[in-house]
C-alpha cells in the first residue's frame, strides 16, 4: 500500500464507508473521514478502519474556536489513536490543539487557505488582501512557527510551503487525475505535479469513489506518484 494516497470516504454513513473500503481493500491504506460523515458514524468508522484493519485515519474536522475548546476537543479526539487531525492554521488554534495532543501520536495540521476558495472568496469573507498564493504561504510559515506538524494546502502552493524553513507535513487536497471532473475545486493539480511540487499526501475523493471500479482508479492513482521524494 501506498500512503501516499488518502481516499476522502465523502459518502453518506459508515456502512457505505466500510463498503467502499472493502471493495478498495489493500490497495487504499490511508483514508479522510471529514465533517459531513460525522453524524452518519464517522468516529465509529475511523475507529473501526484503525483497529481492526490497519488503516491510517486523517480526521478532517476543521476545528477553529477559542483556545480552551480547541484544546479539549482535540484531547478527547486523540484518544482515538487516530493519525491527522485538521484544524485551522490560525496560530492560537495551532498552539490549542497541540496542548490536546500532547502524549498522543495525533498529528495535527492547519489549514491554510481551502482548496474550494479563490480570491474573490476570500474578499467577500473579509480576508486579508493580497495574492492569495502568497497568503497561503505565510499562513503555512505561521502554522509550522505555532507548533503544527503539518499544513493542508493546495499542489499550487506546496513548492513554495516546502521551502520554507522547517516545513514539515504537506498534505494536498485538490487533487484531480488528468482530465476528471473538478468538481468544487478550484485550484487543482494532477497526482503527479502535486508530489513533484513536494506534497507528502494526496486527497482524493470522488474520482475514486464514482468510478464504476474504485479499486483500478485507486491503483491508476498511485501508478503516477513515481519513486518517494526525502525531505
Amino acid at each position: 500500500m501506498d500512503d501516499r494516497l488518502i481516499v476522502a470516504l465523502d459518502v453518506p454513513n459508515a456502512v457505505a464507508g466500510l463498503a467502499l473500503a472493502e471493495r478498495l481493500g489493500d490497495t487504499v491504506g490511508f483514508y479522510k473521514i471529514g465533517l459531513g460523515m460525522l453524524t452518519g458514524g464517522g468516529l465509529a468508522l475511523a475507529n473501526e478502519l484503525k483497529q481492526e484493519h490497519g488503516k491510517r485515519i486523517f480526521l478532517d474536522m476543521k476545528l477553529f474556536d477559542i483556545g480552551a475548546t480547541i484544546e479539549a476537543a482535540v484531547r478527547g479526539l486523540a484518544k482515538f489513536d487516530l493519525d491527522f487531525l485538521t484544524v485551522h492554521g490560525d496560530p492560537h488554534v495551532i498552539r490549542a490543539a497541540r496542548e490536546g495532543a500532547a502524549g498522543s501520536g495525533l498529528k495535527i495540521l492547519g489549514v491554510t487557505v481551502l482548496t474550494s476558495l479563490d480570491r474573490a472568496d476570500l474578499d467577500a469573507a473579509m480576508i486579508a488582501p493580497g495574492d492569495l498564493h502568497d497568503l497561503t504561504v505565510e499562513r503555512a510559515a505561521r502554522a509550522f512557527e505555532a507548533g503544527a506538524d503539518g499544513v493542508i494546502c493546495s499542489p499550487r502552493e506546496a513548492a513554495a510551503i516546502r521551502a520554507l524553513p522547517g516545513s514539515r507535513l504537506i498534505v494536498t487536497p485538490g487533487v484531480r487525475p488528468e482530465g476528471a471532473d473538478p468538481g468544487d475545486q478550484k485550484r487543482i493539480e494532477t497526482p503527479a505535479a502535486a508530489i513533484a511540487a513536494g506534497a507528502d499526501h494526496i486527497v482524493v475523493g470522488r474520482p475514486v469513489w464514482q468510478a464504476a471500479d474504485p479499486r483500478a482508479a485507486a491503483q491508476a492513482i498511485v501508478a503516477q506518484l513515481g519513486p518517494r521524494a526525502v525531505h
